[in-house]
């Protein structure tokens, strides 16, 4: 990207927010303030994706922007008051104007004894990286750039303004956010950068775990996540946060020798984002990246040089749940990311030709609210060069996909339920509630995925032949 397509992308953005930033910058103006779109915001115009959350500082102290923002803005919050920040939103854009920040740090956590400061000058050498080191002063229109910014957005460059070693001391989140730019802008961390990283790596241990799930998902779910995954496990990060992930590294993909499982994940998780619907899938996602983590502890040398990873979905299951709630996960993203690695193998065997009907509904049963992303994780694990093979792979997931269409239509598959009730059970059976209602319904349940729907005098006649079978004596 030249300078000068820079330079028209910030004017571009400048025009198109205009009529929000010029009122604030006529407000402080007038108020005796200065003003600055900064940091990201100025990133992200030069890189012409600007959106509709603006970040801005200000000489003037935090009530005097509440003061200011007041009677500005339609909705104005002061949550972030203590550390200089107060917010607002007007005409479907969200402000947050902070005070000037000469921050110290006591490099034992990552919480900074917040001071302000009287520069612009001052504010942005504290900043993480340099192309986030950029102000524009909105009473002259004029970009304030002492660290080489546009230099760095325009080489898609990650440098800090002091050293990597005095930035990351400061806070070491910053280096995951190094990863998280490396997959969400495509930028690359200089050298001097990456081997900060690499050496300070246990710096990690400062940052809490709902800090580190939140870099992740940013990362995880930006337009290139492989980069900053591999940055992490280049650098060393991921041990100390997510050790799964370079464990890989240390497995043969029994289908594809040539390729440790590592990178073989890494290719799933490409080819998974290939057949994403809609945005980025947090979930999917991370199954494809965590499908296989079970394979090092299950790996087993067989005579004759083979490798086999026998139950690994099932070991890689309750490593997957384990970490992500480590990370602090929510339980509905922990038990669907868990879930699907859990079914992931599932399909093979398929083409085979060993399935029953009753095989497709326990499959579409069992994958539950997952089943489409089953599908994709499912499809984005066949990583393999044989053309044949991979035909073949696809070919059978498609004929598995349209039998699932076809029991679909003719039954309801997504609510798989016995052809009885729990009240008739009762009725039938002569029984109160309690276990043996709850037994004859699994029952039930049960024959009804062998056989799929059954007339209403088969079930009855069915559950009366269970009950005697238990020893229970039905009505007559």
């Amino acid at each position: 990207m030249s300078s000068l397509v820079a330079k028209q992308n910030v004017v571009v953005e400048l025009l198109r927010i205009s009529p929000v930033a010029d009122d604030l910058a006529a407000r402080f103006t007038a108020a005796g303030h200065s003003l600055y779109l900064v940091g990201g915001s100025v990133r992200d115009a030069l890189l012409g994706r600007l959106g509709g959350d603006l970040d801005f500082t200000t000489d003037a102290r935090p009530e005097r922007i509440l003061e200011l923002l007041r009677d500005w803005g339609d909705a104005v919050w002061d949550t972030g008051i203590e550390f200089g920040t107060v917010g607002a939103a007007r005409d479907g854009v969200q402000v947050e104007i902070t005070t000037f920040r000469a921050d110290a740090y006591d490099r034992v956590s990552r919480n900074p004894e917040v001071r302000f400061g009287d520069s612009i000058e001052g504010d942005l050498v504290r900043r993480d990286f340099t192309a986030n080191a950029m102000a524009i002063d909105l009473s002259t229109k004029k970009l304030v750039d002492p660290h080489g910014g546009m230099e760095a957005v325009r080489n898609r460059e990650l440098d800090t303004p002091a050293t990597p070693e005095e930035s990351f001391a400061d806070d070491p989140l910053r280096m995951l956010r190094a990863a998280r730019f490396a997959a969400q802008l495509d930028f690359r961390p200089t050298p001097r950068v990456v081997q900060a990283m690499t050496a300070m790596a246990a710096e990690l241990g400062r940052i809490t775990p709902e800090r580190l799930q939140a870099e992740l998902s940013k990362l995880i779910t930006g337009t290139r996540p492989r980069q900053g995954i591999e940055l992490l496990v280049h650098t060393g990060l991921a041990e100390h946060f997510l050790p799964e992930v370079p464990g890989m590294s240390l497995a043969i993909d029994e289908h594809h020798q040539h390729k440790d499982v590592y990178q073989h994940s890494l290719t799933v998780l490409d080819q998974a984002i290939d057949l994403e619907d809609s945005g980025p899938d947090l979930v999917l996602r991370l199954a494809a990246l965590l499908h296989d983590i079970g394979k090092p502890a299950t790996r087993r040398f067989e005579p004759g040089g083979g490798v086999s990873f026998h139950h690994h979905e099932v070991v890689g299951a309750k490593m997957a749940r384990k970490r992500l709630r480590a990370l602090r996960y929510s339980k509905e993203v922990v038990e669907d990311v868990a879930q699907l690695v859990f079914l992931h193998l599932r399909f093979h065997g398929y083409g085979r030709g060993e399935w029953t009907d009753s095989a497709v509904r326990r499959y579409v049963t069992d994958a539950g609210h997952l089943l489409s992303r089953l599908h994709k994780l499912v499809r984005a694990d066949c990583t393999t060069r044989n053309k044949r093979k991979a035909v073949a792979l696809r070919r059978a997931y498609d004929d598995l996909e349209e039998r699932i269409a076809r029991i679909q239509a003719e039954e309801d598959l997504a609510r798989v339920r016995p052809d009885l009730d729990g009240n008739e059970i009762m009725e039938l059976l002569g029984v109160p509630p309690g276990p043996i209602v709850g037994k004859a319904w699994k029952y039930l349940k049960e024959l009804r995925m062998e056989r799929g729907p059954l007339p209403h005098d088969e079930a009855i006649a069915a559950l009366l032949t269970w009950a005697r079978e238990q020893g229970i004596t039905p009505p007559s």
